[in-house]
């Protein structure tokens, strides 16, 4: 009976909490045939984690409007009423999203070809369609109390309703926010800020409470106008979210992104198209690329292939990618002499030389995709090296450097260096326990465009 509580929970032999079996998609090698870390179906996987993020949620939620209603029954307050029945709305957004993670999980069949994934984007719409009601009830309620007062006691009691509900929803929030941006899903993301709003919309009834204790008994049912704006609010800023997925839409920059890796293949000589998706969390894309019209049929599936590589090199969450050659009649295969012959779009490298080191910091490609790659003549023994990229929004990119199968002399990164390639960083070396940080900037080709 425990055993079955605890794998309910997503603790148990199959759940991906916080236990050995958590992954960073960014570390492993994506090749054309998926994952390679010993997970069945990387979907079970993710879904997992959705659905424990959302049976917590569920319970934080619940406990935090149990507690509430008790307070509304006896202060009487409406701004609370209003702050309650959105937190059972939000508790309640729950069950379409497991529903939907669950169905998510289910292989595919000759109907359903790409398998359950939409069934998350109808999710995110129901979920849209709760939060909306739930606007709908506070409004009414408080545009009631204005037009019929009524008295509001208790106020202590009714602070800590407000305090409670805003620890609550940040929990939720948390939990939501970061289980979605790991799994990439668009609607967990989208109930996660509405939970985080609704979060200090909660201590929006500390200041209802505040204002009454002051002697202006209108401010109770005042806030609890303005709570059913910022859930309006929610519900414009969820809506075009989740119906921009449904539509197919993708977020600004992406087919740049797929179009740019595809570009550092060598023998590709031009990307003639690329399209993406959204199947739930899983991005699947379509790509058409320009090669010499003379290559072999071996020397084209080692290109399509290496492409392959590329994309699921620099897109963590990549599920399917196709890759297609353009046809002569298309006017963009390439005749022999046009054949591209590298990696034309790498950054100058930067020069090293120090007391503790000497060589040469890179982009190149590898195998596995691209890598920042550090190729030393001069080393110290206990040489470590890290470069950390500083990338908008004061978020810093760490790469540790790693010897290439024992040499000590070539360091590479494990993962991919984020787009675009145009950023200022820092080379950290450390020997001896002490660290040299040596500033440096890369600068995309000139004719080289996003």
């Amino acid at each position: 009976m425990l055993a079955n509580i605890l794998d309910w929970f997503g603790f148990g032999a199959h759940g991906h909490g916080y236990g050995e079996h958590g992954h960073d998609h960014r570390s492993h090698d994506h090749g054309p045939h998926g994952h390679t870390h010993g997970v069945i179906d990387p979907t079970i996987a993710t879904t997992t984690r959705g659905i424990w993020a959302i049976k917590w949620s569920f319970i934080i939620l619940a406990l935090t409007a149990a507690l509430q209603v008790l307070v509304v029954a006896i202060s009487g307050s409406v701004a609370l009423l209003a702050d309650t029945i959105h937190n059972v709305a939000d508790a309640t957004t729950a069950i379409p999203l497991w529903i939907a993670f669950v169905l998510a999980r289910r292989k595919p069949t000759p109907t359903f070809t790409y398998g359950y994934g939409r069934v998350e984007d109808l999710a995110g719409i129901i979920i849209v369609l709760i939060i909306l009601f739930s606007a709908l009830v506070a409004g009414y309620e408080a545009i009631d109390r204005l037009i019929n007062p009524q008295p509001v006691t208790e106020l202590g009691w009714l602070t800590a309703a407000g305090i409670i509900g805003f620890i609550g929803n940040e929990a939720v929030a948390v939990f939501r926010i970061r289980v979605g941006r790991q799994i990439n899903s668009a609607a967990l993301i989208a109930d996660g800020y509405h939970a985080r709003t609704d979060g200090l919309t909660s201590l929006a009834v500390v200041l209802g409470a505040a204002g009454v204790w002051l002697g202006y008994p209108l401010a109770d049912p005042i806030v609890g106008l303005l709570i059913t704006v910022a859930i309006f609010g929610i519900v414009w800023q969820s809506a075009r979210s989740v119906l921009t997925r449904m539509l197919d839409g993708v977020e600004p920059g992406l087919v740049g992104e797929i179009r740019h890796a595809a570009e550092h293949v060598k023998g590709v000589g031009k990307v003639v198209d690329a399209k993406a998706r959204w199947v739930g969390h899983k991005l699947h894309t379509d790509v058409t690329i320009a090669v010499n019209d003379d290559l072999t049929v071996a020397d084209a599936n080692a290109i399509s292939a290496s492409v392959q590589r590329e994309l699921f090199s620099h897109l963590p969450a990549l599920e399917a990618a196709n890759v297609r050659f353009a046809m002569p009649g298309d006017g963009a295969a390439l005749p022999s002499h046009q054949q591209d012959h590298g990696h034309h779009h790498a950054p100058e490298p930067f020069q090293v030389r120090v007391e503790e080191a000497e060589g040469l910091l890179e982009i190149v490609d590898t195998p596995d995709g691209e890598r920042m790659r550090l190729t030393l003549s001069r080393t110290a023994p206990d040489l470590e090296a890290t470069v950390v990229i500083r990338r908008p929004g004061n978020i810093d990119e760490v790469l540790g450097l790693e010897p290439v199968n024992g040499d000590r002399r070539i360091l590479r990164s494990s993962v991919a260096p984020a787009e675009p390639h145009e950023f200022d960083a820092e080379l950290r070396l450390s020997t001896h326990g002490l660290v040299k940080t040596l500033p440096f900037r890369m600068i995309e080709p000139h004719d080289h465009h996003h």
